[in-house]
């Protein structure tokens, strides 16, 4: 069986290969797309919709503890293709 991850987005569980993991490197966000990197990292579906809820919620920050100044441009930069 294939482990759930939530998104931060949505809030709903998914298989990990739907999701999209992205860790805090410094006060950037860098998306993780072999899921390897070190560090606490969070999950998300990779469309904009999600990433628009996630940044209303203020949940990049928190889901990676890392407080409330988290560049989130690169990751909506790769998500927009």
């Amino acid at each position: 069986m294939e482990p759930l991850r939530t998104c931060v987005g949505c809030r709903s569980r998914a298989p990990q290969t739907h999701l999209l993991r992205f860790v805090a490197r410094g006060t950037e966000l860098v998306v993780d797309e072999a899921a390897v990197l070190p560090g606490r990292g969070a999950w998300i579906h990779p469309n904009l919709d999600c990433y628009h809820l996630a940044e209303k919620r203020r949940a990049f920050g928190r889901a990676l503890r890392a407080g409330n100044a988290i560049d989130t441009t690169h990751l909506e930069k790769w998500l927009n293709g």
